[in-house]
């Protein structure tokens, strides 16, 4: 009895501990795209900005705060960069977050 009991709770829990993963796992591949699309125009390509005034992708301006900072000023705009709030996806500015972390 007690052996069935540990076997299910081992199971429940992978199970969910798997779907949690999977629901906040950011794809960096797809935040290049949305990057390429919507960021590089004034962020610059592989995050060298090319407009006085922002940041600096590259040396890793900003990148010391936590994803849910960055997510917030992605998503309300921040200074003259606009909000994206409607036209991208939390999932989306997060790829595009874990994408910023991967430049150097």
């Amino acid at each position: 009895m007690l052996r069935r009991y540990l076997s299910t709770t081992l199971i429940t829990t992978a199970l969910l501990l798997g779907n949690t993963a999977v629901a906040y796992a950011a794809d960096p591949g797809n935040g290049a795209k949305i990057y390429a699309t919507h960021c590089s125009g004034c962020h610059g390509d592989g995050g060298v900005s090319n407009m006085p005034g922002t940041p600096d992708f590259s040396r890793r301006e900003r990148l010391f705060q936590p994803d849910m900072v960055l997510l917030g000023s992605i998503r309300d705009g921040t200074g003259v960069m606009p909000a994206y709030k409607g036209l991208l996806s939390d999932q989306e500015m997060l790829d595009v977050i874990s994408y910023l972390r991967t430049l150097r």
